[in-house]
C-alpha cells in the first residue's frame, strides 16, 4: 500500500461513557499513530514515553500537564513532547486526540 488516509478522524472512534479507548491507526518503522477517545473525567495518569511524541487534540477539552506546566487543550491544540517528559491528560469534556510516537531511526 502506498498511502493511508482518513477523511474524518473523529469518526474512527466513539467516546463511551466512563471509558478511555485507544486504537492504533498506523504503524511503521518510523511512527506509531494512536487515536484516543476519552469520556469526560477520564485520564491518562502521569507517565513518560521513551520516544518523542506529538499530541493533536481533535475534539473536546482537556487539562494537560507537561513536566511542571499545565495548560488547557482544546480542539486544534498541538503539542510536541521530547522523550522521557512526564505528562498526563485529564478530559474535562469528551475528547478525541491523536498521538504520534516518533520512533528513533537506527
Amino acid at each position: 500500500m502506498s498511502h493511508v488516509a482518513f477523511t474524518d478522524l473523529a469518526a474512527e472512534v466513539t467516546v463511551a461513557a466512563e471509558s478511555t479507548l485507544s486504537r492504533t491507526i498506523y504503524q511503521d518503522d518510523q511512527v506509531k499513530v494512536v487515536l484516543f477517545a476519552f469520556a469526560a473525567g477520564q485520564e491518562l495518569s502521569e507517565h513518560t514515553a521513551s520516544m518523542p511524541a506529538i499530541l493533536h487534540f481533535i475534539q473536546g477539552e482537556a487539562a494537560v500537564t507537561l513536566g511542571s506546566q499545565q495548560f488547557a487543550a482544546q480542539a486544534n491544540s498541538w503539542v510536541h513532547m521530547p522523550a522521557n517528559l512526564p505528562h498526563s491528560i485529564v478530559a474535562t469534556t469528551p475528547v478525541t486526540m491523536l498521538l504520534t510516537l516518533l520512533k528513533r531511526g537506527e
